[in-house]
């Protein structure tokens, strides 16, 4: 493997995982899609913008993971926010399992001695 293979590795992971990050970061209460960028932004590694945060809330929409309200705010035009529904709750904990079963076998080679 090269090391632009790994860097392309990395970025699949990421665009994989992202989805479940927001649908996390809804799980126990509504948030507004700037609060979402920003939250994203200060965890090192997920490397997140508008431009990629915006359609993807957008496609969750779309799949019915999330569904959205429009209300005003006191400091500027009206925020759309965004909230988990059954459906999104379902998928989030589908994944978690998924998730920790991946990550312990992951685990079990990378980032510890083997034996030969």
């Amino acid at each position: 493997m090269v090391l632009g293979e790994a860097s392309n590795l990395v970025t699949q992971m990421r665009r994989g995982a992202l989805p479940y990050c927001v649908l996390a970061l809804l799980r126990d209460r509504e948030r507004y899609g700037v609060e979402i960028v920003r939250l994203l932004a200060e965890v090192d590694g997920l490397v997140t913008s508008e431009g990629t945060i915006y359609p993807l809330l957008s496609r969750l929409r779309r799949q019915g993971l999330v569904e959205t309200t429009w209300r005003e705010s006191a400091s500027g035009p009206p925020r759309r926010y965004y909230r988990l529904t059954a459906d999104g709750r379902q998928a989030l904990d589908v994944f978690a399992v998924e998730w920790a079963r991946f990550r312990d076998a992951v685990g079990r080679f990378v980032g510890k001695e083997t034996e030969n």
